[in-house]
């Protein structure tokens, strides 16, 4: 084990993970059963294991696409405030769309808040938020996201798509990094 990893404890299963999204799933075919024309729109890099998992146990047909933004800087533990768009949605047609968000966490709310309104600015139909992990102790904009996964204790966390400087993606659930571990 890297150093890292030995201060990890596991915060949500790799069992749990399938739980929440066959839930989710569940609701969000309940919710966009009469919407013809959806997009899930994956908020990269975090959202890649979550949005993969979330659409394969979908009955709701559905169109994909992704945006990068950022809120946060290299190495550093909490957001900025100031949301980035590194990578845009660029659709003549978004106004025929429903968009769910689908976002790896959500603590500030900041980025949510920010991103449901660029998104109807463009044009879209509706816009509604999923989120992996939900952190609403550190909520600095009153955003309440529209599905949630789970609600987790102010720590920090990775794995399942989260990362710390770019790695620990791949760990197959989310663990909280001990910060009294050197």
């Amino acid at each position: 084990m890297t150093p890292m990893t030995d201060r990890l404890h596991i915060l949500v299963s790799a069992e749990e993970l399938s739980a929440i999204t066959s839930r989710l799933a569940a609701e969000i075919d309940r919710d966009y059963a009469d919407h013809p024309r959806m997009i899930l729109l994956g908020i990269l890099k975090g959202s890649i294991l979550f949005m993969s998992d979330l659409m394969k146990k979908m009955k709701t047909v559905c169109e994909i696409d992704f945006m990068k933004v950022s809120s946060y800087g290299r190495g550093v533990r909490s957001s900025t405030g100031e949301v980035q768009v590194i990578l845009d949605l660029f659709r003549e047609d978004i106004r025929q769309y429903d968009i769910l968000i689908v976002e790896d966490i959500v603590d500030s709310g900041h980025t949510l808040t920010f991103l449901t309104r660029y998104l109807l600015d463009k044009g879209a139909k509706s816009v509604r938020s999923c989120v992996l992990l939900d952190k609403p102790s550190r909520r600095e904009v009153p955003y309440i996201p529209d599905y949630v996964g789970t609600v987790i204790p102010d720590e920090f966390v990775l794995g399942y798509g989260l990362d710390y400087d770019e790695k620990y993606r791949n760990l197959p659930y989310v663990a909280a990094v001990d910060q009294s571990k050197n």
